[in-house]
């Protein structure tokens, strides 16, 4: 553990140095809806590709849960106010969502886990993470699109959050522990593994994350290979996890509150950590600064109900975007929608 307690002592003392005052405040402005079609639009996450804006996102007309009617969608944008579709895709019999970007090889990569549903939706009773498979889409120039790609060493993992160092691109895949086909659903045997890919399309097994409870994690890697994650425990609190190359070491340390779909990013030299949070009004999407092993909240976006899974892009030291989802908003004839949002950010002074 010596390596991880140093690991710690640095990333303590940068923090420390990045937040000798308190962290900033945060305005949030131009708070606008960017997408509704009457179906269930959720999961986004963004990203800066070839000098356009992407954002990417699930739809499916028969709701949250699994369905095979669902697909993956990709809006592209030159100034994040005029959106455009550039790329849809599913998978047939299966239940595609969480789409996650990578910028890989100087390819754009859109990676989505998914539960087989067969042929109509799929009971809650029958969920099974070993029949779960990773799909990618890809694209050199944005524009002309590959997808569906079946991804090779995938299946029996539910993917997640992908990110990219020193040549090889790595995803965050939950799965059974050896695969044990005999409880349904997500038990407490539930590992999280990161998994290494040289293509961005065949994957092995790297290291866990966690052992028991694994879940949704958003991981960054520092100088060096040193990795940064924040792990999601199902309805429990949150922890902080942290490694050093070859990562077979691990330091896990509880949060103060439980996140729902992970945000993990750099803005400027600070940690920001996004997600859904619990609150006495229901469910809220939150924004935060990570400091030492604490959140300190900068932002509560509009939202309720089912909602969250944010992306979020640097534009500049002090300017950002973000994106997320949410079902706080009715339509005309005043039936609940799940829709897509963005809003900016800046930074205080």
């Amino acid at each position: 553990m010596k390596h991880l307690a140093i690991f710690s002592l640095i990333l303590g003392a940068v923090a420390q140095s990045a937040d000798a005052k308190d962290p900033p405040s945060v305005e949030v402005a131009n708070v606008r809806r960017v997408f509704d079609n009457g179906e269930h639009n959720a999961f986004t996450d963004l990203v800066r590709f070839r000098e356009r804006y992407y954002l990417t996102f699930r739809s499916c007309p028969d709701g949250h849960m699994v369905h095979p009617t669902s697909s993956i969608l990709v809006l592209a944008s030159d100034d994040l106010k005029s959106w455009e579709k550039v790329h849809q895709f599913r998978v047939r019999h299966r239940d595609t969502r969480d789409p996650h970007f990578l910028v890989f090889r100087d390819r754009l990569f859109v990676y989505t886990g998914t539960w087989y549903s067969g042929e109509t939706t799929l009971p809650r009773d029958q969920y099974d993470l070993n029949k779960h498979l990773g799909y990618a889409a890809w694209s050199d120039d944005g524009t002309r699109w590959h997808s569906p790609v079946m991804l090779e060493g995938t299946f029996g993992h539910y993917i997640w959050r992908a990110a990219a160092f020193d040549g090889k691109a790595y995803l965050c895949g939950r799965r059974k522990h050896e695969f044990d086909v005999r409880p349904r659903g997500e038990g407490s045997d539930v590992e999280s593994a990161m998994l290494e890919s040289d293509d961005g399309l065949v994957w092995k097994t790297r290291a866990l994350f966690q052992t028991k409870h694994g879940d949704e994690t958003a991981f960054q890697f520092i100088e060096g290979g040193s990795i940064l994650a924040i792990g999601r425990r199902g309805s429990d609190r949150a922890q902080i996890l942290r490694s050093d190359p070859p990562y077979t070491r691990w330091d896990r340390r509880d949060l103060d509150r439980y996140i729902g779909g992970p945000l993990l990013t750099r803005w400027g030299d600070r940690w920001v950590v996004g997600g859904r949070r619990s609150t006495d009004r229901g469910p809220k999407t939150s924004m935060c600064w990570l400091v030492g092993d604490e959140l300190h909240e900068f932002a509560e976006l509009p939202s309720g109900g089912d909602n969250s899974y944010p992306g979020f892009l640097a534009l500049g030291p002090t300017s950002a975007v973000m994106s997320w989802y949410s079902s706080h908003e009715n339509d005309e004839s005043g039936n609940s929608i799940t829709a897509i949002y963005m809003a900016d950010l800046r930074m205080a002074d």
